[in-house]
Protein backbone atom coordinates (compact mmCIF):
# COMPACT_ATOMS: atom_id res chain seq x y z
CA UNK A 1 0.00 0.00 0.00
CA UNK A 2 2.42 2.32 0.87
CA UNK A 3 4.11 1.92 -3.00
CA UNK A 4 0.56 2.78 -4.20
CA UNK A 5 0.64 6.23 -2.65
CA UNK A 6 3.82 6.97 -4.23
CA UNK A 7 2.58 6.11 -7.26
CA UNK A 8 0.15 8.12 -6.89
CA UNK A 9 1.61 10.77 -5.53
CA UNK A 10 4.23 10.52 -7.96
CA UNK A 11 1.30 10.40 -11.33
CA UNK A 12 -0.43 13.33 -9.54
CA UNK A 13 2.63 15.17 -9.43
CA UNK A 14 1.79 16.12 -13.22
CA UNK A 15 -1.31 17.64 -12.15
CA UNK A 16 0.28 19.48 -9.62
CA UNK A 17 2.62 21.17 -11.60
CA UNK A 18 -0.27 22.63 -13.44
CA UNK A 19 -1.95 23.87 -10.20
CA UNK A 20 0.90 24.74 -8.50
CA UNK A 21 3.20 25.78 -11.09
CA UNK A 22 3.36 29.36 -10.67
CA UNK A 23 4.90 28.76 -6.67
CA UNK A 24 7.28 26.67 -8.06
CA UNK A 25 8.41 28.91 -10.93
CA UNK A 26 8.34 31.79 -7.96
CA UNK A 27 11.09 29.87 -5.89
CA UNK A 28 12.76 28.90 -9.41
CA UNK A 29 13.97 32.21 -9.33
CA UNK A 30 16.06 32.73 -6.42
CA UNK A 31 19.94 31.93 -6.67
CA UNK A 32 20.23 31.93 -2.87
CA UNK A 33 24.05 29.61 -1.52
CA UNK A 34 21.26 27.16 -0.25
CA UNK A 35 19.75 26.72 -4.01
CA UNK A 36 19.08 23.03 -3.81
CA UNK A 37 18.78 22.39 -0.10
CA UNK A 38 15.63 25.32 0.44
CA UNK A 39 13.99 23.55 -3.12
CA UNK A 40 13.97 20.45 -0.52
CA UNK A 41 12.70 21.89 2.16
CA UNK A 42 10.17 23.37 0.49
CA UNK A 43 9.05 19.57 -0.82
CA UNK A 44 9.53 18.09 2.64
CA UNK A 45 7.23 20.90 3.54
CA UNK A 46 4.37 19.86 1.91
CA UNK A 47 5.38 16.08 2.68
CA UNK A 48 4.59 16.70 6.44
CA UNK A 49 1.83 18.94 5.73
CA UNK A 50 0.48 15.45 4.13
CA UNK A 51 1.62 13.36 6.98
CA UNK A 52 -0.08 15.81 9.41
CA UNK A 53 -3.41 15.26 7.81
CA UNK A 54 -3.01 11.98 7.25
CA UNK A 55 -2.65 11.18 11.05
CA UNK A 56 -5.77 13.70 11.97
CA UNK A 57 -7.93 11.20 9.51
CA UNK A 58 -6.26 8.12 10.50
CA UNK A 59 -7.52 8.90 13.86
CA UNK A 60 -10.78 9.20 12.34
CA UNK A 61 -10.99 5.76 10.88
CA UNK A 62 -8.73 4.18 13.78
CA UNK A 63 -12.00 5.23 15.93
CA UNK A 64 -14.43 4.19 13.03
CA UNK A 65 -12.52 0.70 12.83
CA UNK A 66 -12.96 0.56 16.85
CA UNK A 67 -16.62 0.69 16.27
CA UNK A 68 -16.27 -2.27 14.38
CA UNK A 69 -16.36 -1.55 10.94
CA UNK A 70 -13.46 -2.29 9.06
CA UNK A 71 -14.90 -4.02 5.75
CA UNK A 72 -17.62 -1.30 5.56
CA UNK A 73 -15.26 1.34 5.63
CA UNK A 74 -12.65 -0.14 3.45
CA UNK A 75 -15.33 -0.79 0.48
CA UNK A 76 -16.78 2.83 1.01
CA UNK A 77 -13.07 4.19 0.56
CA UNK A 78 -12.46 1.98 -2.19
CA UNK A 79 -15.75 3.14 -3.89
CA UNK A 80 -15.05 6.89 -2.87
CA UNK A 81 -11.63 6.60 -4.41
CA UNK A 82 -13.03 5.37 -7.68
CA UNK A 83 -15.38 8.28 -7.72
CA UNK A 84 -13.26 10.62 -6.87
CA UNK A 85 -10.70 8.98 -10.12
CA UNK A 86 -13.54 10.13 -12.09
CA UNK A 87 -14.57 13.90 -10.73
CA UNK A 88 -11.23 14.63 -8.92
CA UNK A 89 -10.79 17.53 -11.21
CA UNK A 90 -14.13 19.31 -9.99
CA UNK A 91 -13.55 17.78 -6.30
CA UNK A 92 -11.05 21.07 -6.31
CA UNK A 93 -14.40 23.64 -5.95
CA UNK A 94 -14.99 21.98 -2.87
CA UNK A 95 -13.91 25.05 -0.85
CA UNK A 96 -16.30 27.04 -2.66
CA UNK A 97 -18.65 24.62 -2.08
CA UNK A 98 -17.96 24.77 1.81
CA UNK A 99 -17.91 27.97 1.80
CA UNK A 100 -14.15 27.97 2.56
CA UNK A 101 -12.92 30.44 -0.13
CA UNK A 102 -12.08 33.24 1.96
CA UNK A 103 -9.95 30.67 4.40
CA UNK A 104 -7.76 29.76 1.05
CA UNK A 105 -7.48 33.20 0.01
CA UNK A 106 -5.75 34.17 3.57
CA UNK A 107 -3.63 30.92 2.53
CA UNK A 108 -2.77 32.20 -0.24
CA UNK A 109 -1.80 35.65 0.67
CA UNK A 110 0.32 34.27 3.47
CA UNK A 111 2.43 31.74 1.03
CA UNK A 112 3.21 35.07 -1.18
CA UNK A 113 4.67 36.47 1.69
CA UNK A 114 6.47 33.63 2.44
CA UNK A 115 8.05 33.04 -1.20
CA UNK A 116 8.93 37.37 -0.71
CA UNK A 117 10.78 36.66 2.39
CA UNK A 118 13.51 33.82 0.97
CA UNK A 119 15.31 31.75 3.25
CA UNK A 120 15.19 28.46 4.56
CA UNK A 121 12.19 28.72 7.17
CA UNK A 122 10.48 31.01 4.06
CA UNK A 123 11.05 28.03 1.99
CA UNK A 124 9.71 25.22 4.79
CA UNK A 125 6.86 27.02 5.65
CA UNK A 126 5.82 27.50 2.26
CA UNK A 127 5.62 24.16 1.29
CA UNK A 128 3.79 23.70 5.01
CA UNK A 129 1.60 26.17 4.04
CA UNK A 130 1.22 24.65 0.10
CA UNK A 131 0.36 21.39 1.74
CA UNK A 132 -3.18 22.98 2.65
CA UNK A 133 -4.64 24.14 -0.54
CA UNK A 134 -7.16 22.33 -1.66
CA UNK A 135 -6.05 19.59 -4.21
CA UNK A 136 -8.10 16.61 -6.09
CA UNK A 137 -5.29 14.00 -5.76
CA UNK A 138 -5.15 14.93 -2.09
CA UNK A 139 -8.15 14.56 -1.20
CA UNK A 140 -8.12 10.72 -2.92
CA UNK A 141 -4.80 9.77 -0.85
CA UNK A 142 -6.42 11.37 2.49
CA UNK A 143 -9.82 8.29 1.35
CA UNK A 144 -7.41 5.76 1.44
CA UNK A 145 -5.33 7.18 5.16
CA UNK A 146 -9.05 6.71 6.30
CA UNK A 147 -9.27 3.16 5.91
CA UNK A 148 -5.14 2.52 6.37
CA UNK A 149 -4.63 0.39 9.67
CA UNK A 150 -3.74 3.13 12.71
CA UNK A 151 -3.29 7.04 12.28
CA UNK A 152 0.80 6.19 12.33
CA UNK A 153 0.74 4.33 9.33
CA UNK A 154 -1.90 6.60 7.48
CA UNK A 155 0.73 9.67 8.29
CA UNK A 156 3.49 7.72 6.78
CA UNK A 157 1.51 6.62 3.67
CA UNK A 158 0.74 10.27 3.54
CA UNK A 159 4.04 11.51 3.64
CA UNK A 160 5.40 8.86 0.83
CA UNK A 161 2.39 10.40 -1.20
CA UNK A 162 4.44 13.66 -0.68
CA UNK A 163 7.49 12.47 -1.50
CA UNK A 164 6.12 10.99 -4.74
CA UNK A 165 4.94 14.29 -5.77
CA UNK A 166 8.30 15.58 -5.58
CA UNK A 167 10.65 14.53 -8.45
CA UNK A 168 8.68 16.53 -10.86
CA UNK A 169 8.35 19.13 -8.83
CA UNK A 170 11.80 19.81 -7.60
CA UNK A 171 13.07 19.23 -11.30
CA UNK A 172 10.80 21.97 -12.61
CA UNK A 173 11.88 24.31 -9.66
CA UNK A 174 15.57 23.89 -10.29
CA UNK A 175 14.99 23.97 -14.58
CA UNK A 176 13.46 26.57 -13.99
CA UNK A 177 10.39 25.96 -16.19
CA UNK A 178 7.88 23.28 -16.44
CA UNK A 179 7.13 19.87 -17.87
CA UNK A 180 6.29 20.17 -21.62
CA UNK A 181 2.22 20.03 -21.99
CA UNK A 182 2.59 17.37 -24.17
CA UNK A 183 4.62 14.98 -21.88
CA UNK A 184 2.15 16.20 -19.02
CA UNK A 185 -1.12 15.44 -20.53
CA UNK A 186 -0.01 11.99 -21.32
CA UNK A 187 1.30 11.02 -17.88
CA UNK A 188 -1.40 12.99 -16.09
CA UNK A 189 -3.98 10.38 -18.02
CA UNK A 190 -2.55 7.70 -15.84
CA UNK A 191 -3.36 9.40 -12.26
CA UNK A 192 -7.14 8.08 -12.68
CA UNK A 193 -5.87 4.87 -13.43
CA UNK A 194 -3.39 5.18 -10.52
CA UNK A 195 -6.49 5.75 -8.40
CA UNK A 196 -8.67 3.54 -9.75
CA UNK A 197 -6.22 0.55 -8.77
CA UNK A 198 -6.01 2.00 -5.32
CA UNK A 199 -10.02 2.06 -5.04
CA UNK A 200 -9.88 -1.48 -6.31
CA UNK A 201 -6.96 -2.52 -3.60
CA UNK A 202 -9.67 -1.02 -0.60
CA UNK A 203 -12.50 -3.34 -2.10
CA UNK A 204 -10.88 -6.22 -2.39
CA UNK A 205 -9.20 -5.57 1.20
CA UNK A 206 -12.57 -5.13 2.98
CA UNK A 207 -14.08 -8.38 1.28
CA UNK A 208 -12.21 -9.93 3.53
CA UNK A 209 -11.41 -12.94 0.54
CA UNK A 210 -8.47 -14.04 3.45
CA UNK A 211 -6.01 -13.86 0.67
CA UNK A 212 -2.66 -12.55 2.56
CA UNK A 213 -1.34 -9.44 2.18
CA UNK A 214 -4.01 -8.72 -0.84
CA UNK A 215 -7.48 -9.13 1.20
CA UNK A 216 -6.69 -10.44 4.89
CA UNK A 217 -9.11 -11.03 7.89
CA UNK A 218 -9.91 -7.35 8.84
CA UNK A 219 -9.20 -7.63 12.46
CA UNK A 220 -10.13 -5.65 15.73
CA UNK A 221 -7.85 -2.85 16.17
CA UNK A 222 -5.42 -3.21 18.62
CA UNK A 223 -6.09 -0.17 21.75
CA UNK A 224 -2.61 -0.14 22.17
CA UNK A 225 -1.94 0.96 18.86
CA UNK A 226 1.14 -0.93 19.15
CA UNK A 227 0.45 -4.29 17.12
CA UNK A 228 -0.41 -4.48 13.65
CA UNK A 229 -4.79 -5.46 13.94
CA UNK A 230 -4.22 -7.97 11.33
CA UNK A 231 -2.13 -10.35 13.68
CA UNK A 232 -5.06 -10.60 16.69
CA UNK A 233 -6.65 -14.48 16.40
CA UNK A 234 -9.67 -13.29 17.04
CA UNK A 235 -11.75 -12.32 13.55
CA UNK A 236 -14.21 -9.79 13.68
CA UNK A 237 -18.23 -11.05 13.45
CA UNK A 238 -19.71 -10.84 10.59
Amino acid sequence: MLISGFLLGFLGSFHCIGMCGPIALALSAGKEKAYYANRLLYNLGRSFTYAGIGFLFGWVGYGLQLAGVQQALSIAAGISILLMAVIYKKSEKMASILGLQSQVNHLKRALGRYIKRGGSFSYWMTGMLNGLLPCGMVYVAVIAALALPNPYYAALFMFIFGLGTTPALFAAMISGRLVSPNIRQKLFRLMPLAAAFIGVLFIIRGLNLNIPYLSPFLMMPDLSLGADPDLSDIPLCH
